[in-house]
């Protein structure tokens, strides 16, 4: 039996999950002298590099990136295998730890609203849901201080997803499966990815409005900003429309891949349910970070980040990432057969999202690297310059492998 991976952590939260190696800041200056980028005319080096992920063992690629004055929107290979349908960059798919970013962003409209507040204890709400709810804060769920054990590292809980994805699971079923673990450290003593701490979010939004949480997320984000592409599914395992189907990569030569597109959505419910396109994230991002979705105040809340690596910093369901080309603002997504990045920059003029659906294995280094190429050109691309060149990303000494490695660890 193929071993289960570990999902919606931080890139996708395996050792082998989301390669990213951006070049780091502290990459020397002769590495950061980056060139012009391509005119949308000239984009064949991103095409490229999706081509070659395919090559490469991935059944599909996309990628969209915003420079703020032009847009790319490229795709390669298979939305399905078989029968064999094209991927294009429309394409709908399982977003993962995205959907964090769409439900911290209704938890802080609730805060202006005077509904709820970050320093509100999980005790408040949900009395004797978890072990010391009473000095675990609203604020430590959303941005990983909260100690809070992560259910998708349980052992029968990853068995279980391999064997029965689409078999649905209460939140509070979840919550019981982190439980049976210690926490990982006292509340507010340390930073550890905890998609419990999410599902315990929207179990408080739900208990603070009487609303389903999806409900909540449709009126206030997806029905407001036209994100005609965007659910949030509650029961269906199974993605409507246009969609790319996510795949398990074969272990064994000559072996068929694995469709792993049908998961029941309560297996994930706020820590990463949501369905959505290229196009809406970039809207959803682009909203947000221009203030339309939150007031002055409560976005600098959201963005107020917990350092966590001198070029990595958390914050409410939000992260910044320095490169060579610039800071980064946004999440990536891990979930059964699918990886996605969504980045942006500060003022959400600029984006890149990049999609994989398929599931690599591990010791398929050809794939990762090509992988880490895509994503350090699209963000590159996305400031209007192209990466350094690898022999300088090599003199660095520091990827982001590395650092992924450490802090999952």
């Amino acid at each position: 039996m193929t071993k289960a991976p570990r999902f919606w952590t931080l890139f996708a939260a395996v050792r082998a999950a989301l390669v990213f190696s951006l070049v780091l800041v502290m990459a020397p200056a002769a590495a950061l002298a980056a060139a012009p980028a391509p005119t949308p005319a000239g984009n064949s080096a991103l095409q490229g590099l999706l081509d070659e992920l395919v090559a490469n063992g991935a059944s599909g690629a996309l990628a969209r990136v915003d420079d703020g004055h032009h847009t790319w929107r490229l795709a390669s290979g298979s939305a399905r295998l078989q029968p064999r349908q094209p991927l294009t960059p429309a394409a709908r798919y399982r977003v993962g730890s995205v959907t964090k970013t769409f439900v911290s962003t209704v938890t802080l409209q609730l805060v202006g609203e005077g509904r709820l507040r970050l320093d509100d204890t999980v005790e408040r709400w949900l009395p004797g849901l978890v072990p010391h709810g009473e000095a675990i804060t609203l604020r430590m769920l959303l941005n990983h201080t909260s100690g809070l054990f992560d259910y998708t590292e349980d052992p029968a809980f990853i068995e279980r997803l391999t064997n029965d994805p689409t078999n649905p699971a209460s939140p509070r079923q979840l919550i019981a499966i982190a439980r049976m673990h210690p926490p990982t450290f006292p509340p507010g003593e340390g930073w550890s990815y905890s998609n419990t701490g999410y599902v315990v979010v929207g179990l408080i939004l739900e208990a603070a409005t009487h609303q389903p949480v999806e409900r909540l997320v449709r009126q206030r984000i997806i029905g407001p900003l036209g994100l005609t592409g965007t659910t949030f599914p509650t029961r269906s395992p199974f993605i409507s429309g246009y969609h790319a189907h996510g795949y398990r990569q074969p272990t064994a030569p000559g072996a068929p891949y694995l469709d792993v597109t049908p998961f029941s959505p309560t297996l994930a419910w706020t820590a990463g349910a949501i369905i959505s396109t290229a196009d809406d994230l970039r809207r959803f991002y682009g909203a947000l970070l221009r203030g339309r979705l939150l007031r002055p105040a409560l976005l600098e809340q959201m963005l107020t980040t917990v350092p966590v690596l001198p070029e990595f910093g958390y914050g409410l369901g939000i992260y910044a990432q320095q490169t060579a080309c610039g800071t980064v603002w946004g999440h990536d997504g891990g979930i059964p057969g699918y990886l996605n990045v969504a980045f942006n920059d500060r003022s959400g003029r600029r984006s890149a999202e990049v999609m994989l659906p398929t599931e690599p294995t591990d010791d398929n280094e050809a794939l990762w690297s090509s992988l880490q190429l895509t994503l350090d050109a699209a963000v590159c691309q996305m400031f209007g310059l192209v990466p350094p060149s690898e022999a300088s990303a090599a003199r660095s000494g520091s990827t982001l492998l590395d650092r992924i490695v450490t802090r999952q660890e």
